[in-house]
């Protein structure tokens, strides 16, 4: 089984000055992994990315609060991260182990950050990595369009470091 891991959808990261690239395509995709996540009986992870107290993303910050465009039925594990990749001094791949996950399915923000290091790490960590295609996104930066960092990761995680899926082709 697979368990579902959303990356970073905080209110910080989703109304802040940057906007999302496709943004209320990417909430009706992570709505929709939802509910296919629940209907099978996957567990679902949702990480917020943290920083120190004192600092504008410390924990308590309503700028790490998860958007709650997210429809959460209170079954999801939310836990908190202060590095992209999620797996770095959390316990999320004790928790993927106990509940039986061999794999972890990666959707969020940022593409170019936390969505890439933890595809990259998922593997490395034996999981079976699956990146939904059209399940994660980022803002436009100075050197590159947000469409081109998406599809330009795509490319390059697919085979070594993940399967690459549209959200419609993956079943749970």
């Amino acid at each position: 089984m697979h368990a579902l891991l959303i990356l970073d959808m905080q209110v910080g990261l989703f109304h802040g000055p940057d906007k999302p690239w496709n943004g209320e395509a990417l909430l009706n995709t992570l709505n929709s992994l939802l509910s296919k996540a629940r209907k099978a009986g996957a567990p679902i992870f949702l990480a917020r990315h943290v920083g120190p107290p004192g600092s504008p993303i410390e924990p308590a910050s309503p700028l790490t609060q998860l958007v709650q465009e997210l429809l959460l039925e209170g079954d999801e594990v939310i836990f908190e991260k202060s590095r992209p990749n999620a797996f770095y001094r959390t316990d999320l791949a004790d928790r993927l182990k106990a509940c039986g996950s061999q794999g972890v399915v990666i959707a969020g923000m940022k593409t170019q950050y936390c969505v890439d290091s933890t595809c990259r790490a998922a593997r490395d960590l034996g999981f079976d990595a699956v990146l939904i295609a059209n399940g994660h996104t980022c803002a436009d930066t100075p050197a590159l369009k947000a469409e081109s960092i998406i599809a330009h990761h795509n490319a390059t995680l697919a085979g070594p470091f993940c399967r690459v899926m549209h959200a419609e082709d993956w079943r749970f």
